[in-house]
């Protein structure tokens, strides 16, 4: 039996990424700072004993190593870690403030590195392990005002990499999912911020993205299981672009 990570999970496809594991009899360990959302998630499941939720807020490295501990605590042993989790802050170089670009660095890439760092001990131990990153389209330049984002998605793609090339060795596994313009609870509230209805935000994205839609949460989960099943054994290092064909 396997036991799924995820950095997030309480909602948007980190949320998809659970139910799916779930429904494979997979263990699956979730994080976030929601703990009402977290409990409603554990309580609506019939496979409570099958998960485990750790509070936690990603802006700071604290409690990164306690999730770790207490996930092997649960369930011995980590068999795929999802890097799903991630903020979008809205501003271009000229307009990046500090503290806009603390904050995405941290959540974005400090936080994956550090509990990537720990799994990986543990990975190495079991001479097995796939690591799955989030990527995104802005990870080559990315919008205008998406600088601090595009920077740490484009180290990550660097990191997916580093880990396939030096790990594989101990039978880990390492890949970058692109995932394209998603409805994701985040998107949305994002534009509702902007003045931008729900319909409106999916009428403008299917005339930008060529497959005519926005993608749905559900909409990269088939890749994600792919990447934590034994199909994938031997696939590493490679990069898989759930976008509707949209580049940035």
């Amino acid at each position: 039996m396997k036991t799924v990570m995820i950095l997030g999970g309480t909602k948007g496809v980190g949320k998809e990424i659970l139910k799916a594991s779930l429904e494979k009899g997979y263990n699956v360990a979730f994080c976030g700072r929601d703990t009402v959302v977290a409990s409603e998630i554990i309580e609506s499941s019939s496979k409570k004993d099958k998960l485990y939720f750790h509070k936690i807020d990603l802006s700071s490295i604290v409690g990164i190593e306690d999730y770790y501990k207490e996930t092997i605590k649960r369930f011995k042993k980590i068999d795929a870690l999802i890097l799903y989790a991630g903020i979008t802050p809205v501003a271009s170089l000229i307009d990046t403030d500090e503290d806009t670009y603390d904050k995405v660095f941290n959540v974005n890439l400090k936080a994956p590195y550090f509990l990537t760092k720990h799994v990986l001990k543990s990975m190495i131990k079991q001479k097995s392990g796939s690591i799955i990153f989030f990527g995104s389209a802005h990870m080559d330049y990315g919008q205008e005002d998406r600088t601090a984002y595009a920077l740490t998605k484009g180290t990550l793609y660097t990191l997916s990499n580093h880990i396939a090339h030096h790990y594989a060795k101990y039978g880990i596994r390492s890949n970058y999912l692109v995932m394209g313009w998603t409805s994701t609870e985040g998107e949305l509230l994002l534009r509702q911020q902007e003045g931008i209805s729900e319909e409106q935000l999916k009428s403008n994205a299917s005339e930008i993205i060529p497959m005519g839609r926005m993608l749905s949460p559900y909409d990269p989960i088939p890749a994600v299981m792919y990447f934590i099943s034994d199909d994938s054994a031997m696939t590493t290092g490679s990069i898989m672009r759930v976008t509707g064909g949209e580049f940035i």
